[in-house]
């Protein structure tokens, strides 16, 4: 599926700036920005280095501002917005074109009879972003002059200047700049043409995305250099922003890195599936390079190549019950199971009283315990790579630290999760912590406590169970009182069913009692391989989710129905975690309700239509991937994160599912 505007899109700023790209380098960093080119939130940046891989991100190049000269004439290519709301100049209408290839964006630039090509990729494995310019039409030379915009900040924060004095120093073939002493240098080089060190502070750029997220909206960045070079026709420029001295300046050599990878990654995909599949839609395999974008470095002492995932850009770091989620579609699904190993290997060496970490802290500290569902989804992930590869290798590894985690859970561990005696269930849950993945907390005030028993909660549990008596029979272990704790769970599991309104409780044994809101959970008690439901009780519950919960991009996290629904997701924080989980949809659950569906009425081609408009989703907010959440109302507009992992993972996997049948 190509991704490619006209002047249609590029040619009308609000829907140039809607429209954002995103490339990645495979240790954390990344760059991002908009289709127009002016910079509309804090995380937009050409060099966002991770300086601890994966996180300690780190804006260190915010944007380049070109200008040509073309017969005597002068063009701003660049666009900017400022803080008295003025677009100037307005770069943007000189877009002739912009498309992906792969994941790199390429914008085609027309003064007069000139066509300027500009593309941005990153070199894998380093916090290197390339800017490459290509004089591919003209009939007489271009002057082409860049000013390099920098900062130096956390990539959470905003910079206001207060008189910020960084040292600029000229060096071969560009500059360096130290935003302090000890902080990590700058490389700003090209492979030629004219450097000059510059020390001018930009004041006042609007960033529109944070206003509406109720943020502070206005940042200054540093003109640090400028950058000139006529090209001839056919002739072009690499640029390299890096945190290492000598990045290769060689701009094929470099860009061919990028686009091996990328050709690599569709290679694995393909010869993963059967060999008389038929070939996957474009879409699909445009989905295969945007999840690579979240498998990173995460090395152990033990393991100096371990990964992890990150969970969604701009802002998410690598979240364990994201990770566990994730984890089948972006990396088993495609072709990746060494991958898959050293993620489950890696996050096992973090277990700790029977938990799996739910975050890792951006600056390193000690990570958070607080969840009681991504240890279950451990299980699900791990089930999913035996599934594929039969490793009794990894599984012998591994099987203590699951024993750990299901003896834990039954005495009881962190925030009073435990098993409940009385009926085999998980019980999760005390006051001011949010626990499962509806987890959202705004100072002391949490949305959705859902304290007791969650549903999807009990339904993981239930399958982990099932899991560990496999396991222990592949392994000849003892098996049978993993048997009996599952049969017990799937019993006590039938209170969940709410005869009255014809599907499941949210929650049993709450504070308050049995919670009745129509919430989008129970469709795990369908789509997980083993389900505690009758039959009759899976219909009622996918019919009553796709009646009630279902829109073209995911599930709402709560019937519009109740009076507590929030339709429209924005605002300051307050505003924006009190909608998190009370309407938002989520992208995400479209691929368990997709697996209910197909395990419910069978008809593969049917559960496939409802992912297709994920297909034309792709061109209209993080371009390439798939989005975090969405408006309940429509016309559903994407919020949150532009590319999200588990989002772009559970499409994926359901895809596949739906081919497979």
């Amino acid at each position: 599926m190509g991704i490619e505007f006209g002047r249609e899109i590029c040619g009308h700023l609000d829907a140039a700036e809607s429209r954002e790209w995103l490339v990645t380098n495979g240790i954390g960093g990344y760059a991002s920005g908009t289709v127009a080119g002016l910079l509309s939130r804090r995380y937009h940046g050409l060099l966002v280095a991770a300086l601890q891989p994966p996180l300690g991100r780190t804006l260190l190049l915010a944007k380049l501002d070109e200008t040509v000269v073309y017969d005597t004439r002068s063009y701003s290519l660049n666009t900017n917005r400022w803080a008295d709301g003025i677009v100037s100049p307005c770069g943007y209408q000189h877009i002739e074109c912009f498309s992906l290839e792969g994941t790199i964006p390429v914008w085609h630039f027309a003064v007069a009879d000139a066509l300027l090509e500009k593309r941005v990729w990153m070199q894998p494995g380093a916090n290197t972003t390339y800017v490459q310019y290509t004089l591919s039409r003209a009939t007489q030379p271009l002057k082409l002059t860049f000013k390099a915009m920098v900062n130096y900040r956390d990539y959470h924060g905003d910079t206001q200047s207060n008189g910020w004095q960084m040292s600029v120093q000229q060096v071969d073939q560009g500059i360096c700049v130290t935003a302090y002493p000890g902080a990590a240098p700058l490389y700003l080089l090209s492979n030629h043409g004219s450097t000059s060190p510059v020390h001018n502070w930009y004041y006042g750029f609007d960033l529109a995305v944070e206003r509406y997220r109720g943020l502070n909206d206005k940042e200054d960045h540093l003109h640090a250099a400028t950058f000139e070079v006529t090209l001839n026709p056919g002739e072009s420029l690499t640029f390299a922003a890096s945190t290492h001295k000598e990045p290769d300046l060689k701009g094929e050599a470099a860009l061919k890195q990028r686009q091996d990878l990328e050709q690599k990654l569709i290679g694995l995909w393909k010869s993963h599936r059967p060999p008389n599949a038929a070939d996957s839609p474009a879409w699909v395999n445009r989905l295969v390079l945007a999840a690579d974008q979240f498998i990173v470095d995460r090395s152990v002492p033990e393991d100096p190549e371990g990964k992890t995932i990150i969970a969604g850009y701009h802002w998410f770091g690598d979240w364990g019950r994201d990770t566990m989620i994730s984890l089948p579609g972006l990396t088993l699904a495609t072709g990746r199971p060494k991958v898959a190993r050293s993620i489950l290997r890696t996050f096992a060496r973090y277990v700790d009283q029977g938990m799996l970490p739910n975050r890792f802290p951006d600056a390193g500290e000690i990570p958070d315990y607080n969840t009681v569902d991504a240890t279950l989804w451990y299980f699900e992930a791990i089930q999913a790579y035996y599934n594929t590869t039969k490793d009794d290798h990894l599984l012998m590894e591994l099987f203590p630290v699951l024993e750990e985690i299901i003896d834990w859970h039954c005495r009881g561990t962190r925030y009073n999760i435990h098993l409940d005696s009385a009926d085999g269930l998980l019980y999760a849950g005390e006051t001011g912590v949010q626990l499962t993945w509806m987890d959202a907390k705004v100072g002391d005030w949490v949305v959705t406590p859902r304290t007791g028993k969650p549903i999807e909660v009990n339904a993981l549990w239930y399958n982990a169970l099932h899991t560990m008596a496999n396991f222990a029979r592949y392994l000849s272990k003892p098996h049978q009182e993993y048997e009996a704790m599952a049969d017990r769970a799937q019993v006590s599991f039938g209170r969940f069913w709410n005869q009255k309104t014809g599907y499941c409780y949210d929650v049993l044994d709450s504070p308050d009692g049995d919670d009745p809101s129509m919430r989008p959970n129970q469709i795990f008690a369908v789509s997980l391989a083993e389900s505690p439901l009758t039959p009759a009780q899976q219909k009622g519950v996918v019919d009553v989710c796709g009646q009630i919960l279902l829109t073209s991009h995911g599930l709402r996290s709560l019937t519009f129905e109740h009076p507590k629904y929030q339709g429209k997701y924005g605002g300051d924080q307050y505003q924006r975690d009190g909608a998190y989980h009370q309407g938002t949809v989520w992208g995400w659950l479209l691929g368990p309700f997709v697996l209910a569906h197909l395990r419910v009425y069978k008809n593969p081609e049917q559960a496939r239509q409802f992912l297709q408009p994920m297909a034309h989703h792709l061109t209209s907010h993080g371009l390439g991937s798939l989005s975090e959440i969405f408006d309940g109302d429509a016309p559903m507009t994407p919020r949150g994160c532009i590319a999200q992992a588990w989002t772009v993972a559970e499409v994926l996997r359901a895809w596949l599912a739906t081919e497979n049948c």
